[in-house]
């Protein structure tokens, strides 16, 4: 193949130490989660620090109040993308050895089922709280692009979630059996980059236009205008890459070697995609009701 570019030699692990016989590692797959939480909590923080950016200059929340709810929000990503992984992905494998779901330190998070976590666990907190939800959400999807941004880097450097084999100028060979397996292929395997894809579109673009839609437009004035165009930009964003990403290997067989998990229209769709079109449907209906709805009202 042509153009090919190597895999970086980056270890997974940032540094480890050995403690009561015990080695302990810091990846950079666990860096990412710390760091964007921080990142997004500390964008919490400075708009609400921002009265003019609200309705009525009266921000839905204090800084106290959002270190508070930071707490459930964490339970709520650990849990639902835990849960969501072992529900939409490997069922029955887990179905088998219950208690490995609690072995999070050997991977398997799904965004889709850390949203839903981080949605219940939101809803429960403004009820408690009496906020207005809708506004509540538009501040946390605010701090998610950051995270999402590190954490597709920390994909591309655990060697997970690759592309599909490509002869790009920019495809990556990537170590492992399983990526090097292309029955297709003589010699060496390249693919999509396809982690740096979602990096640039659901970290970087997606926080830009936020970040725009909140400074520059005023739309926390409008309770779930950014909330929808996050859901709908993420699910946009996925269901695009989804083209050139490698499905999971659970999917593939060998009646279905694309990894296709429905059919509609003699279209074959990925889990990612199924996943993705509710949350699309879902943002688009935010921001229509926000539109038209427009200053803020009970929620």
């Amino acid at each position: 193949m042509t153009g090919m570019i190597p895999f970086p030699d980056i270890a997974p692990e940032i540094f480890s130490i050995t403690l009561f016989d015990r080695e302990f590692a810091l990846r950079w797959y666990a860096l990412a989660y710390i760091a964007g939480i921080i990142i997004g909590w500390r964008l919490a923080v400075m708009t609400v620090k921002s009265p003019r950016l609200w309705p009525n200059n009266t921000p839905v929340m204090t800084p106290a109040q959002i270190e508070d709810m930071l707490t459930w929000l964490i339970l709520g990503v650990l849990l639902g993308g835990r849960l969501g992984y072992v529900v939409f992905y490997q069922p029955q494998v887990y179905l088998q050895d219950p208690l490995s779901i609690l072995a999070i330190w050997n991977g398997g998070m799904a965004f889709h089922g850390g949203l839903l976590g981080v949605i219940i666990a939101a809803w429960a907190y403004t009820r408690s709280k009496g906020l207005n939800r809708f506004s509540v959400g538009d501040l946390i999807v605010l701090g998610v692009p950051p995270g999402l941004l590190l954490g597709r880097f920390a994909n591309f450097i655990n060697a997970e979630l690759w592309g599909r084999p490509s002869e790009v100028p920019w495809a990556v060979a990537f170590p492992g059996q399983a990526a090097q397996y292309c029955p297709d292929i003589v010699g060496i395997c390249a693919r999509h980059p396809s982690q740096l894809y979602e990096a640039a579109l659901e970290g970087v673009v997606l926080l830009i236009l936020l970040l725009w839609m909140v400074w520059r437009r005023g739309a926390f004035r409008k309770p779930g205008l950014v909330c929808g165009t996050f859901l709908a930009g993420y699910g946009l964003a996925r269901f695009v890459v989804e083209f050139v990403r490698q499905p999971d290997a659970q999917f593939i067989s060998q009646g279905n070697p694309l990894g296709l998990a429905l059919h509609v229209g003699g279209y074959g769709l990925t889990m990612g995609q199924i996943l993705s079109l509710p949350m699309i449907g879902i943002g688009l209906w935010l921001i229509l009701r926000a539109q038209s709805r427009g200053a803020a009202q009970p929620a």
